[in-house]
């Protein structure tokens, strides 16, 4: 499925408006695929600042009983950043310009991960051995 999910990425990002970058990671913060045009530093580097956001916005929610998180939004000046829960042990990110509805933007990346969220999951790294 790893070939695949390059071929969805870019596909997300090709035919969703204002999309500029779109990647699967790891709970833990791994990068597991990205779109194109992604260097593999900067797909590295937005995975580690989409699992911060989406553990400290469980944290919260955990704090004040907000119950599951279904998706994390930073509004920058001139793009959004959007995490979603995918599959067991993933998350769906996708950049976007500043222009993007973002009402669309988290309906198009609900659609993929119902469509394709089962094939999304990651299994747990096991230290030690």
């Amino acid at each position: 499925m790893p070939g695949e999910l390059y071929w969805l990425l870019d596909d997300f990002v090709t035919s969703v408006a204002d999309v500029s970058h779109a990647l699967i990671l790891s709970n833990d913060g791994l990068m597991v695929a990205s779109s194109r045009g992604l260097s593999k530093e900067d797909a590295d580097h937005l995975s580690a600042v989409a699992s911060g956001f989406q553990s400290l916005a469980k944290g919260t929610s955990l704090q004040f009983g907000g119950g599951a998180v279904r998706q994390t939004m930073v509004e920058m000046d001139s793009a959004f950043l959007f995490v979603t829960s995918a599959g067991q042990g993933s998350c769906l990110t996708v950049m976007t310009t500043g222009a993007a509805d973002v009402g669309l933007i988290a309906y198009e990346m609900a659609r993929l991960v119902t469509r394709v969220g089962q094939h999304l999951a990651t299994e747990p790294r096991v230290t030690g051995q």
